[in-house]
């Protein structure tokens, strides 16, 4: 599946009062399914379970309705490896729209308490999971691992033949977008400012997390940062206010974002031109990280309106064996 995504100029008053241009990078439109970051992170995974006889099927982490495992068991479905994903939650949960798909395409899910689910880095506890699931790759939580770092690192190669830019934006959460970003503008002549908007409250450990991830040559990048300030009460948590913003922006660009990931991502974008942040005349480019998938739980639970935020519709055997 090829990765090459487009880039759309957007619009806002607040972008003609600042003085600024705009740009989405729609990795949102990778694929129906497996959309925004998460095929760019299992790319070099998936190539590495495909070429490694040993390994008979992946592992992988989430909540009951990630982003990450609804792209994980797909990803493993479409390339014909057995996976098993580890969930946080009670069963259940089993039968909501992202497990429901997930199961769908031959996922087992293996449900874990809290208490359980904190121990997902635990070496006594992979080595515990090795035991029951033998011959299985285990993909890190959000899949932020070595191999995700190449994968992303393209986003930077393909932009530098699309637009020119200054700044470049992404939401973050467990930090391999990240630190793909700053590979990838490690390899061109001139550094891009890049700035990680964190989705979860207490983020300041994702720093490391990105530099642990950064390989040797791309640990000099001196022009990114992250944004700790701007996740709105935490993981998934958003205000009324903050929910009706994200849709009178997607109304005004044209462009869904959800409240998620990528709609705090545009939250701290309007928040930061009201501080001054940007300077007039500066080029910013939006990483659409994708993540609409995460609205039918959300519709499902109550917590969103269907007629204010349009989801992904249901997918058939047709778009299943789409490539």
């Amino acid at each position: 599946m090829n990765c090459l995504s487009t880039i759309q100029e957007i619009f806002h008053p607040l972008f003609h009062r600042y003085q600024i241009q705009v740009f989405v990078k729609r990795d949102d439109d990778i694929h129906p399914i497996i959309s925004g970051n998460k095929w760019r992170k299992l790319k070099f995974n998936l190539k590495h379970i495909e070429e490694t006889p040993s390994i008979k099927g992946a592992l992988s982490f989430g909540g009951s309705y990630s982003n990450h495992i609804h792209a994980f068991a797909f990803a493993c479905y479409q390339h014909k490896i057995p996976c098993v994903g580890v969930i946080r939650g009670e069963e259940n949960y089993a039968n909501n729209y992202t497990l429901t798909w997930a199961k769908h395409w031959g996922m087992k899910l293996h449900f874990v308490d809290r208490k359980t689910y904190r121990r997902r880095h635990d070496a006594d506890y992979i080595a515990e999971l090795q035991n029951q699931y033998p011959n299985y790759y285990i993909v890190p939580e959000g899949g932020s691992n070595k191999l995700a770092i190449p994968g992303v690192a393209e986003v930077i190669t393909e932009l530098n033949q699309q637009v020119e830019f200054d700044t470049l934006l992404t939401p973050v959460g467990s930090g391999g977008t990240l630190a793909g970003l700053i590979t990838g503008d490690c390899d061109i002549k001139k550094q891009h400012k890049i700035l990680g908007v964190a989705v979860l409250k207490g983020a300041e450990y994702l720093k490391d997390e990105v530099n642990n991830l950064l390989p040797k040559h791309a640990k000099s990048h001196s022009s990114w940062q992250l944004l700790t300030d701007y996740h709105r009460g935490g993981y998934a948590k958003f205000s009324l206010e903050d929910s009706q913003k994200i849709i009178a922006f997607n109304k005004t660009t044209g462009v869904n974002f959800e409240p998620v990931y990528s709609g705090k991502m545009i939250l701290a974008l309007l928040d930061l031109l009201e501080e001054g942040y940007f300077k007039a005349g500066e080029r910013i480019v939006l990483l659409h990280t994708g993540g609409l998938q995460g609205l039918g739980g959300m519709i499902e639970r109550g917590i969103l309106t269907k007629s204010d935020w349009p989801t992904i519709q249901p997918v058939t055997d047709i778009s299943i064996s789409g490539d």
